[in-house]
């Protein structure tokens, strides 16, 4: 009998992570991954610990305790406790760079265009030709749907075409995956569905995604696995039928009926 096929590493692996600001402990021991091609949300009410720990798998945020891999690859530490924090710089802008962040304020740079915008980070970050990082740059507007809107300054931009500017810069740097933070809760209604028409088209590729977002419909209809946080730890996990459809706990049904439209 063959041997079986081992499973591929995940692009982001978490094990018994601990975050806290002061004394307040955020994040309590969370275990969580993110295999490569699937689409992982995370649900739960405000100050649940979502954002947070977004962050501290980008490390934009120093975690206290526990173990971070990217690809297979620890992250590096010195100190402990409060004082820990990563002791590779270097291994740092690698990880970043190749975990691209998409924030709820799109955080576009006003005194430059819209193309300008999506293709620094490519020439400054990775050392990318200009002319080469424009053309992939005026390929990933086209396909968020914004081509026209190259020359245009952000300010001229709905916030639905900003996120998607946003999107757009995330995608220029070919990342092995990207971080929603709550992408369409800044938008109205209508501006949102431009918006998320663009992350389903992206799922749909098989782009690993880790999403925080307060839109169940969108993570019901996204995910390959949905994470719920309650207080800092992992209440309830598992594939989103199986969570919108049986939830198990009481706090995951109770955080359900009241997110559900009146």
């Amino acid at each position: 009998m063959p041997a079986p096929t081992p499973a591929p590493t995940p692009v982001i692996k978490i094990s018994g992570l601990h975050k806290s600001y002061g004394a307040l402990e955020v994040l309590k021991g969370i275990d969580m991954v993110a295999p490569r091609g699937h689409v992982v949300s995370l649900i739960g009410s405000s100050g649940s610990g979502k954002s947070t720990l977004l962050r501290c798998c980008n490390l934009l945020e120093d975690s206290q305790q526990g173990d971070i891999l990217f690809e297979g690859e620890a992250v590096r530490w010195r100190g402990t406790g409060v004082h820990r924090q990563p002791a590779d710089r270097a291994q740092v802008t690698r990880i970043r760079t190749n975990l691209a962040m998409v924030f709820q304020q799109f955080n576009l740079w006003s005194h430059m265009t819209i193309l300008q915008n999506v293709m620094e980070a490519p020439v400054t970050v990775l050392g990318r030709d200009r002319a080469g990082a424009e053309a992939a740059a005026r390929g990933y507007l086209a396909k968020v749907g914004i081509a026209d809107k190259a020359d245009a300054w952000p300010g001229q931009l709905s916030g639905g075409q900003q996120q998607r500017a946003a999107i757009a810069r995330a995608l220029c740097m070919e990342p092995r995956a990207i971080l929603f933070d709550e992408p369409t809760s800044a938008l109205d209604p209508e501006l949102e569905q431009e918006v998320v028409k663009v992350i389903k088209a992206l799922a749909e590729e098989g782009r690993t995604m880790l999403l925080v977002t307060h839109d169940m419909r969108l993570a019901a209809d996204l995910s390959d696995h949905v994470v719920f946080l309650h207080q800092g730890r992992i209440e309830e996990e598992g594939p989103p039928d199986e969570l919108f459809g049986t939830p198990k706990t009481d706090r995951l049904r109770g955080f359900l009926r009241a997110t559900q439209p009146a």
